[in-house]
């Protein structure tokens, strides 16, 4: 019963009444007791008050509150964190919009067969210019078990063409299956696993994660110092057609193994790049490797490597990978071997700048040739060739990156391409050096 002011004075009243007509010590035992029982119902009374008020101040905040909510948009699919893509999620289930653009405008010498100079822009630095897609989703509503994919095009910044004319997702085209227990297994056009982060890329430059992954990525083939690359390719270049790859983190442990159909009618092995690999995460430190063979035009190459990068002090990381190659070539030319080796550095003071310097040196022997003389890359088709070269390719590169922020950056960078004996590169244009100058800038969305 709620407590009101009248009610209180009623009460007191009625006890000041009862005292003054009590004459008696039974009238006063009375009296007492009908006082005591009048306080005691002014006390539940007094209580009864103090809950309602609280009540009715729980129930006009949570009114408050549901005022907010309801002033509030739904929730809806927003942009992951910049330079990280365009995420649509549902629950576990999600897909990703995300690119590259990368400018370079690069000065460079012995650009053509008569030694001249050119500047302006070109295919990017470091990094081809990219869209792609990517995503998953949970299979059967129940464990990790879950369905991914991943479709990627590269384009030419400088002019927006296919960077392959006519193919449109020319880097990753492919399906798959992961989970904690089963890794991760792809089926498409992939990275060849001997250039991903669960080999060589962890100490071919110092441009990409120091850490081994399950994840793609590895360095590229744009400029003079980009070449090592093709040690960690397959029958079909840096990238397998018709791959099966299978990758999985033991928790610091991270294996691979990849298979590629030849698809040849009447020959299983023919066109075929079998690779494993293994690479281990320590405290500072990782270390890695793969081997691979591969049969193309019924002729065999081997590659294998095995490197690994240190951090020496917190801002600085040491690179350095070694590589063997060999191939059987057009007959009576006899094999080729090649043997190569790399060393670089990042020194990263803050996150806003870091700074790279490398150094590798590929030497081949008894290299087959290209129609134009100049010596071919490692896995390529040497059914044909018609002379081979011995000699050095020895390339020192610089760099330096200014980070605006997770999406935007820019660069300068540098190399130095000599070769030795009887080989010459494609990129000098038969000269016997090279030097290059790039600026550029890069936007990741």
């Amino acid at each position: 019963m709620p407590l009101t002011k009248s009610s209180i004075i009623a009460a007191a009243l009625g006890v000041a009444a009862v005292g003054a007509q009590a004459q008696t010590a039974e009238q006063l035992k009375d009296a007492l007791a009908q006082a005591q029982a009048a306080a005691a119902r002014a006390q539940a009374a007094a209580q009864q008050a103090q809950a309602a008020l609280e009540q009715a101040l729980a129930a006009a905040e949570q009114a408050k509150r549901n005022q907010q909510v309801a002033a509030t948009p739904p929730a809806a699919p927003v942009p992951a964190a910049s330079g990280s893509g365009l995420t649509i999620a549902s629950g576990p289930n999600s897909a990703t919009l995300y690119g590259l653009i990368d400018i370079t405008y690069v000065s460079q010498s012995n650009a053509d067969k008569a030694s001249h100079s050119v500047f302006g822009p070109r295919v990017a630095w470091f990094s081809g210019n990219r869209w792609g897609l990517t995503g998953q989703r949970l299979l059967g509503g129940q464990g990790d078990l879950k369905g991914i994919f991943r479709l990627e095009s590269e384009f030419e910044s400088q002019t927006g063409n296919m960077d392959t004319p006519g193919v449109l997702f020319n880097r990753d085209a492919w399906v798959g299956l992961e989970s904690a227990s089963l890794g991760k297994l792809t089926f498409g056009r992939q990275n060849a696993l001997a250039r991903d982060p669960a080999a060589s890329a962890v100490y071919g430059d110092p441009y990409g994660s120091p850490r081994a992954s399950t994840e793609e990525g590895g360095y590229t083939n744009n400029n003079d110092f980009k070449q090592l690359i093709f040690y960690a390719g397959s029958a079909t270049g840096t990238r397998v057609n018709n791959g099966v790859v299978w990758k999985k983190d033991f928790g610091g442990l991270v294996a691979g193994a990849q298979y590629q159909f030849g698809g040849v009618p009447g020959s299983f092995s023919q066109g075929t790049t079998e690779t494993g690999s293994l690479a281990y995460n320590g405290n500072g430190y990782t270390v890695a490797g793969f081997a691979t063979r591969a049969d193309i035009g019924g002729l065999k190459h081997t590659s294998y490597s095995a490197g690994g990068n240190v951090a020496v002090l917190p801002i600085v990381r040491l690179y350095g990978g070694y590589f063997h190659y060999t191939a059987d070539q057009a007959a009576g030319l006899g094999s080729r071997t090649d043997t190569a080796w790399t060393m670089s550095t990042k020194i990263a003071p803050s996150k806003v700048y870091d700074f790279e310097l490398g150094y590798q040196t590929m030497r081949a022997k008894n290299a087959g040739l290209t129609g134009s003389g100049y010596v071919q890359n490692a896995f390529s088709d040497t059914t044909g060739i018609k002379a081979v070269a011995t000699g050095n390719r020895n390339t020192l590169y610089a760099s330096a990156f200014y980070h605006v922020d997770a999406a935007m950056e820019f660069y300068v960078a540098a190399d130095r391409l000599k070769t030795t004996g009887t080989y010459l590169a494609a990129q000098a244009n038969g000269a016997r050096s090279q030097n290059e100058v790039g600026l550029g800038m890069r936007y990741k969305f």
